[in-house]
């Protein structure tokens, strides 16, 4: 017969999931969220190789190994706070806290170790500013985002994303040693690009956070509201992204680049803004944004680094 564990958290519903087990090897890299360890990883690398100066492959090496560590505790934090939400919703019942693969306790002492172990080596073997900031993205995005933020207000993502927008500033302290205009522009595109990127698959993910109790956009203000600040953050992001190549952090490839991407960027968005999201028409309208807003940061980070690069040979 199998047992069950309830969680109770006020307001929001209760939840059973099967009884915790030890938790294996893949349980455990789970927890840290990797497809979004990889993209904090790919922003901080950026961050490192646009900054001026030389940092030893090894220390850099080290450095991306710190962020990756506390991008994953990080995530581990969420799933281990967040499990009473993930087992309310079908795109996240079956993480290992929810599918009783693992009990919140280990994944909790697993999360925390990560993260107070990644600061401290970050602190030891780079500098302290980059420690600093990684202890910041940690803090900010498990007790402002997860534990004050997700559970209360619909701007949840907007300010939360600021954890998110963090690591190529610590990518660029990483090698310097302090903050300039560049990292924080590199920041800046990331923090904008948060919301129409999140709020376009909660269009389509409507029922699964409003029977999960979590006030997102569409859930408070409704669908028509969300595809309003889709648009009004898009047109704000697609102009901000072209700044790197007139400050000069970023070569004519970027501009033409980031100019063309950002135009089919807020030809999308306007496709939401005209959607009808109750249609199955209307719903690929908003995934295919969603989509898109992952290859329209990746490919704007990714010509900044090839750029560099070819500068370095």
């Amino acid at each position: 017969m199998t047992q069950t564990v309830t969680v109770d958290r006020g307001k929001y519903p209760l939840t059973q999931f099967a009884a915790p087990g030890a938790g294996g090897v893949g349980d455990y890299f789970a927890l840290l969220k990797p497809r979004v360890m990889s993209l904090v990883v790919f922003t901080s690398v950026v961050g490192m190789v646009a900054a001026p100066g030389h940092i030893h492959w090894f220390l850099g090496a080290v450095a991306i190994l710190c962020i990756a560590i506390g991008a994953g505790a990080s995530g581990a934090l969420n799933m281990w706070y967040e499990s009473d939400i993930d087992a309310n919703m079908a795109r996240t019942r079956n993480r290992p806290i929810p599918a009783g693969k693992m009990a919140p306790g280990d994944a909790l002492g697993f999360a925390v170790v990560l993260a107070v172990a990644s600061v401290i080596m970050m602190g030891l073997v780079i500098n302290i500013v980059s420690a600093a900031l990684l202890a910041l993205t940690i803090g900010f995005y498990v007790f402002i985002y997860t534990v004050w933020l997700k559970r209360r207000t619909p701007q949840n993502i907007v300010i939360g994303g600021a954890a998110g927008a963090l690591p190529p500033v610590i990518g660029w302290a990483a090698v310097t040693g302090s903050v300039a205009i560049e990292p924080v522009l590199l920041f800046a595109i990331i923090f904008l690009w948060t919301p129409p990127h999140f709020w376009a698959l909660a269009l389509v993910r409507n029922d699964d956070y409003e029977n999960a109790g979590v006030p997102m956009l569409p859930v408070v203000a409704g669908v028509r509201h969300t595809q309003i600040q889709i648009l009004i953050y898009s047109l704000i992001l697609v102009p901000l992204a072209v700044v790197p190549y007139f400050i000069g952090m970023a070569g004519l490839t970027y501009g033409i680049a980031s100019a063309v991407l950002g135009a089919i960027f807020i030809w999308m968005a306007v496709d939401v803004f005209r959607a009808d999201i109750s249609t199955p028409k209307g719903e690929q309208i908003a995934q295919r944004l969603f989509r898109y807003s992952i290859l329209y940061l990746t490919l704007l980070f990714a010509i900044i680094l090839g750029e560099d690069l070819v500068m370095m040979i």
